[in-house]
């Protein structure tokens, strides 16, 4: 089972700010212009990203309604993935994490009475989960041309149809606790800034973007970071 470590990450200005929850740089006060700069700075000088992929891909062996049944006797109890790829004939499963160092930064900074710096450095970190995705998204998707197939947008647990409880499953399909994640007995990512998807491989993949993604969503209309479609 494939671990992937020292994985180049993109923080850019934009994606940032969307996850700080503003619009657009001109929205932005210069102050936490200022800061927004500073606190990437101290990322990047104090190695606060270690991000690392863990995955393993499984050959399908029949999809029914809400369910994909895989190699090895192994199931993924989600109503989306037989309707959106339907020619699918293997399945990435993969846990990716930036590590906990930003994470106790954060609460380092709210500890010691600077809310502020903690809100921005979290939505940078957010910001850096994004990144890794792309990545985790772009490995795959030569792995599926490899095949001679490709690869399909991700689809994550929590998502309509697809259970928050399957991280459960995700995780231990692939070797999560090599890369110190873990999950808490809410099914909720340890460290926070983590994240498990699925991704279909096959001929005629179905793909997305950001903000077609968000414009499916249900809280599409009041989430302060979504993309405009």
């Amino acid at each position: 089972m494939p671990v992937i470590r020292d994985i180049p990450l993109s923080l850019k200005t934009g994606e940032v700010l969307r996850r700080e929850g503003f619009g657009g740089y001109s929205k932005v006060r210069p102050e936490i212009r200022s800061l927004i700069l500073e606190l990437l700075a101290s990322v990047k000088k104090a190695h606060l990203l270690e991000p690392a992929i863990a995955y393993e891909i499984y050959s399908i062996a029949e999809m029914s309604h809400g369910r994909v049944s895989l190699e090895g006797n192994l199931v993924v109890q989600c109503s989306l993935l037989p309707s959106l790829l339907p020619e699918a004939k293997e399945l990435a499963i993969a846990v990716g994490t930036i590590g906990p160092k930003l994470e106790k930064q954060v609460t380092d900074y709210t500890n010691q009475g600077e809310p502020l710096r903690g809100m921005l450095l979290d939505g940078i970190g957010s910001a850096a989960v994004d990144s890794l995705t792309q990545e985790v998204c772009k490995f795959i998707g030569g792995e599926a041309s490899s095949r001679g197939y490709q690869a399909s947008s991700p689809i994550s647990p929590g998502m309509p149809g697809f259970p928050i409880t399957e991280q459960w499953r995700l995780l231990e399909m692939v070797p999560a606790g090599g890369i110190g994640v873990s999950l808490t007995p809410l099914a909720i990512m340890s460290p926070r800034k983590s994240t498990s998807m699925v991704i279909g491989i096959g001929p005629k993949m179905i793909t997305w973007t950001q903000a077609e993604l968000c414009g499916r969503c249900s809280l599409r209309k009041t989430c302060p970071y979504k993309v405009a479609t």
